[in-house]
């Protein structure tokens, strides 16, 4: 019983990664309008900018832990 709850958080395909990639990246800007809003200027701006660019850094690597048979 436990090793099928198990395999429920275990990304098997890469439309999985890509939901949940996609996932990040909506909390993501969300999270960083939330700083345009609390820091405006150039501060909130960098902070915005910094907010997708970790999504892109943990897609990656999502991407390259999937196992491709091929």
């Amino acid at each position: 019983m436990l090793a099928r709850i198990r395999s429920l958080f275990i990304i098997k395909t890469k439309f999985e990664a890509f939901l949940i990639i996609y996932g990040l990246a909506t909390g993501a800007v969300e999270r960083g309008m939330h700083y345009l809003q609390q820091y405006p200027g150039l501060s909130g701006q960098a902070l915005f900018t910094l907010c997708p660019v970790a999504v892109f850094m943990a897609g990656a690597k999502i991407l390259d832990s999937l196992y491709d048979p091929e």
